[in-house]
């Protein structure tokens, strides 16, 4: 019987922090809100683990990226809430930037003819 396949695409190398920081553009979000986002909005094709997540999270706090603070959740669980800083959102146009000159020279590669 033939495997399964997951059709999730694994997180390319840098575009972990690019998908935080754009997740928490306009709102204050837990970290499993953060994943889920990505998933929804990737219509599943992406996820973050919380392997990922949370040393990335903690890292970013670590650069003043984001902020953290405890709250409680829409479940009534106790949660670390984080919201983007000013230094998130001028951090997040580098990662747009990056990620637009990757994407822009992957296109000219896939649309090259072979020599």
């Amino acid at each position: 019987m033939p495997r399964r396949r997951d059709n999730r695409l694994d997180l390319l190398q840098g575009t972990l922090d690019l998908l935080i920081l754009q997740a928490l553009v306009g709102r204050t979000r837990h970290g499993y809100e953060i994943a889920r986002w990505v998933e929804a909005t990737t219509a599943d094709a992406l996820r973050v683990e919380e392997g990922s997540l949370y040393p990335a999270l903690h890292r970013m706090v670590h650069r003043g990226w984001v902020t953290a603070s405890w709250g409680v959740s829409s479940n009534n669980r106790r949660a670390k809430f984080y919201a983007l800083t000013a230094g998130g959102q001028a951090q997040l146009r580098v990662e747009r930037r990056k990620w637009t000159r990757f994407s822009e020279a992957m296109t000219r590669v896939l649309e090259a003819r072979p020599a």
